[in-house]
């Protein structure tokens, strides 16, 4: 059930995004993006936290800095918005998946 409840939060907040893109459309800084995406998850009653500073355990060892989030969704979703100027081969390639920061 967990992946399920997952799935369906991560929908939600995909929808939410997209409605930023389908409504600003492109060229905008990301801040731009950022406060018009709060907006967004406001309205459609995501619960979410901005700037999160989220501490970093390496090897069981806590480091001396700290990772800030754009967001924090449903108290376990991290969601980091990137703009860029235009899309090119740079953007598109495949990425290894960042590190799961929550649990």
């Amino acid at each position: 059930m967990e992946n399920v409840e997952r799935d369906s939060q991560t929908y939600a907040i995909i929808g939410a995004a997209m409605e930023v893109h389908r409504t600003l459309g492109p060229g905008f800084l990301e801040a731009v993006y950022q406060a018009a995406v709060a907006i967004e998850l406001a309205e459609k009653g995501i619960p979410f936290q901005k700037e999160v500073l989220i501490g970093i355990n390496y090897k069981g060892k806590e480091l001396n800095c700290t990772y800030r989030g754009d967001y924090i969704c449903y108290n376990e979703v991290l969601v980091e918005l990137k703009s860029v100027s235009k899309m090119g081969v740079s953007t598109l390639e495949a990425r290894e998946p960042s590190p799961r920061f929550l649990s």
